[in-house]
């Protein structure tokens, strides 16, 4: 059976000082554990600069990779997110969870400071989580297909345990009904009857229910490549740190993460670019051709959801690959 196919660093922010109540992180994949809640710390005003950083008591699992990739610690997010909740970033240090060298490497990526978006910042940041959430479904269906149903269900249980409870306040704001259900529902049919047929009905209303909270946001402003690009960049670097993160001594150790960056860039190049392609080739023809080029470089990196032993492409060809998309996409999103 088949099933349906289908924040640039350039944010444009306004930074407050709030007051930081860190809610409930209950984001667990089967292979990933769920993390304890955090406590309420007070935060300071913020800089530019700190819109970068990762808050390490309630970034997603896919944020935490990337402090991951950056050390070269296998499982780093999820003793990250396992020894939740921190009073200061240097807590990582204190709890045993790097060493200061470690720490002195990623010191300006994270933070326990609140950040709150708005305008089109928030909408990017919105549109970039529905399209990881986006990216595991389409990575589960290909391992459905492939007559793999243990392999997809981490993949259907990342959307609703590890990204929805991230946009889950959004929904009412933008007039979305909940889905977390709906979501539950086809992972627990192929959990324990992946030969139903209700699994393709289920599988395609939890897509279906993606597409509605994506609808959410004005089609216009979808189909803006100022605006798009800035998610897809912030996807395909999303993608770049799960890749790197999956590979230990020259082979693919990871096979989750693998997936979940082959699903991340294959949502990003087959939907979100192909959705701007015709206005950006009108905009900026120079631009649709170096980036159509690019990314169908950067896809050469995954041959099948079932990876090889030895990757095709490095994680530093991957990382670098995807700074040039970023960097090729700027005159299109100034």
């Amino acid at each position: 059976m088949r099933f349906l196919r289908t924040l640039s660093r350039y944010f444009l922010l306004t930074l407050t000082a709030a007051a930081l109540i860190v809610g409930l992180n209950n984001c667990a994949a089967p292979s990933k554990p769920t993390a304890s809640a955090p406590t309420a710390t007070t935060s300071t005003a913020l800089t530019a600069d700190a819109a970068d950083k990762i808050n390490i008591n309630s970034a997603i699992l896919s944020e935490l990779d990337k402090l991951e990739a950056k050390l070269g610690i296998p499982a780093l997010s999820n003793k990250i997110q396992a020894s939740r909740p921190y009073g200061s970033t240097a807590d990582l240090v204190s709890k045993g969870v790097i060493t200061q060298a470690q720490y002195d490497q990623i010191q300006n990526m994270v933070t326990v400071e609140d950040i709150v978006l708005t305008g089109e910042a928030k909408d990017v940041d919105y549109l970039t989580k529905l399209g990881l959430m986006k990216g595991h479904m389409m990575i589960a269906e290909e391992l459905l297909v492939l007559g793999q149903p243990e392999k997809a269900v981490p993949h259907l249980g990342h959307p609703v345990e590890e990204i929805y409870v991230d946009i889950q306040d959004q929904l009412g704001e933008r007039n979305v009904p909940e889905f977390s259900d709906v979501l539950t529902r086809v992972q627990d049919l192929v959990k324990s009857k992946p030969n139903d047929p209700q699994v393709q009905s289920q599988f395609q209303a939890g897509m279906a229910a993606i597409d509605q909270a994506i609808a959410a946001l004005p089609e216009a402003d979808r189909q803006k490549p100022e605006f798009t690009l800035q998610v897809i960049n912030e996807m395909l670097d999303t993608a770049a740190a799960e890749y790197t993160a999956s590979i230990s001594n020259g082979k693919i150790s990871a096979e989750i993460e693998y997936q979940d960056s082959m699903g991340f860039v294959t949502y990003a190049k087959d939907t979100l670019f192909k959705g701007i392609e015709s206005p950006l080739a009108q905009s900026n023809p120079g631009v649709d051709k170096t980036l159509k080029a690019k990314l169908a470089e950067l896809a050469k990196a995954w041959t099948a959801p079932i990876p090889p032993a030895k990757p095709v492409m490095t994680a530093d060809e991957v990382v670098a690959q995807v700074k040039a998309i970023e960097q090729a996409s700027k005159p299109a999103i100034q």
